[in-house]
């Protein structure tokens, strides 16, 4: 091949492969004749190459951890990946001590509203009900423990919660002082209200009854004088007085014969005295109270009265005996020593006793002057 000729401008074919500096006295030359110096070419981008052939390895002969076919090999469009998606794949796992925080602030959430919960019920349970004028009486019997106090309060509408009213008893040690009776209470009383008004026995006024037996009366004239004022039934108070055994509360009522011979066993052990009683009191209430007061009286007595009286020979039921006689054969105060006299001479000498207070008692029929002296 011929070289180039360098005078008139041409190249040789293999001017590729001459040095750079060869081309620079080219350029030279054009700019001393006027010519306008070309741009640079710009390099072309690079061709993208062709995705490699799918492998034709069966399945069994891949690798495990060769990644999958592309969208595009596999005959489908691509499909960009979802940002949010791209995201999550980066997020971190939430770390195990904000997940123990969130349980212990959860616990620690339901503690606070248990106990929130009770506090309420025990402030509900235990605050006074709403307020009233109008008083509502509870009656307090004997022998009735704290607990059953509260449930009749709690019946009345005095009190919300009978086992918060017991459990603040315990808590306040009080509930073993309350005192029988009937009382007055107001709605909206607190707890500490009601418990001092029911350890100092502030109870309503009872109405009463009064009446008085006369010295010398029998069992008859007794039941007479309470039925003519409405007090008792006549017939069930002597049905009463015929049963001894359901009075032997009392130190000397145990002692009383129950022989058949004896009309009246109880005769004299009722001692004559003005008696007040709460209204609506029974007929062995009153024999009751009755019997009582002669314990009482017989405790005020010397000390050496049973001595004495063992030294006669007598036994209490005989003591009695003579003294409803002489009351019953006496007309006025001076005579009961002279007819008490007459009375132990004759049964200190075995002699009948031939006074008209023992036909009096036989016959139920009574001494005309003594009946006209007593009220």
């Amino acid at each position: 091949m011929s070289k180039d000729d360098d005078n008139n401008g041409w190249k040789s074919v293999y001017s590729g492969n001459l040095p750079e500096d060869r081309g620079a006295p080219e350029a030279e030359r054009a700019r001393e004749r006027g010519e306008e110096e070309l741009p640079a070419i710009a390099p072309l981008p690079p061709r993208a190459r062709p995705a490699p052939a799918p492998d034709r390895q069966s399945p069994s002969d891949r690798p495990s951890a060769a990644p999958a076919r592309s969208a595009a090999a596999a005959g489908k469009p691509d499909i960009p990946p979802d940002p949010g998606e791209e995201e999550t794949e980066d997020d971190e796992p939430p770390k195990k001590g904000h997940a123990a925080l969130w349980s212990f602030l959860i616990a620690l959430g339901l503690v606070v509203i248990a106990a929130a919960s009770v506090l309420f019920y025990v402030w509900n349970g235990l605050r006074p009900p709403a307020s009233s004028d109008q008083a509502i009486r509870v009656t307090i019997s004997k022998g009735m423990g704290a607990k059953k106090v509260g449930e009749s309060l709690e019946t009345h509408g005095l009190i919300r919660n009978t086992f918060l009213f017991s459990m603040w008893l315990k808590y306040k040690n009080e509930g073993s002082r309350f005192q029988a009776g009937e009382y007055d209470f107001k709605p909206g009383m607190t707890n500490g209200e009601i418990v001092a008004k029911l350890n100092n026995g502030e109870t309503v006024a009872a109405e009463t009854i009064r009446f008085t037996i006369p010295e010398g009366f029998t069992v008859v004239q007794i039941a007479d004088r309470l039925a003519k004022e409405g007090i008792v039934d006549k017939d069930k108070f002597m049905n009463a007085v015929r049963n001894p055994t359901q009075f032997a509360n009392t130190t000397w009522t145990k002692q009383i014969p129950t022989g058949k011979d004896l009309r009246f066993p109880i005769e004299g052990y009722l001692f004559p005295e003005t008696y007040e009683m709460k209204k609506g009191s029974t007929e062995s209430d009153i024999i009751d109270r009755m019997l009582a007061e002669l314990d009482r009286k017989l405790g005020t007595l010397p000390e050496d009265w049973q001595s004495v009286l063992e030294e006669r020979g007598w036994t209490l039921h005989e003591l009695l005996t003579a003294a409803s006689l002489v009351e019953r054969e006496v007309v006025v105060d001076d005579e009961r020593p002279i007819v008490a006299g007459i009375i132990l001479n004759r049964l200190d000498k075995k002699m009948p006793l031939q006074i008209d207070a023992t036909i009096q008692y036989l016959l139920d029929k009574q001494k005309r002057e003594a009946d006209e002296r007593r009220p």
